[in-house]
């Protein structure tokens, strides 16, 4: 995880783009990355207290989190995917739809 501080991307992050929205893991800032896996680029990262729009989900890089393991990967936007470990979804499996 990335010790940056910059909370200017939690507004973008928010509720209002017609997915479902859900809340990141009080207290870490979640490495936005370029595809669904850890070998992927790391794009951007989220700040503190951010919401994310869930568009899709797919298969990706096993990940460890405060949610449990995972390899499921959710895409936030246009090549923009976070670990599903690190969000608040309420489920061990798929929520949304998957990427296509």
């Amino acid at each position: 995880m990335s010790v940056e501080n910059d909370s200017s991307h939690a507004e973008s992050l928010t509720a209002g783009s017609g997915y479902p929205s859900y809340p990141v893991a009080p207290g870490y800032r979640v490495n936005v990355r370029s595809g669904p896996g850890t070998n992927y680029s790391v794009i951007d990262v989220l700040p503190y207290g951010a919401t994310v729009s869930l568009r899709c989900q797919c298969d990706g890089t096993t990940v460890s989190g405060p949610y449990g393991t995972s390899g499921i990967w959710d895409c936030i936007g246009n090549g923009r995917f976070i670990a599903d470990a690190y969000v608040r979804t309420g489920s061990d499996g798929y929520v949304v739809t998957r990427c296509g």
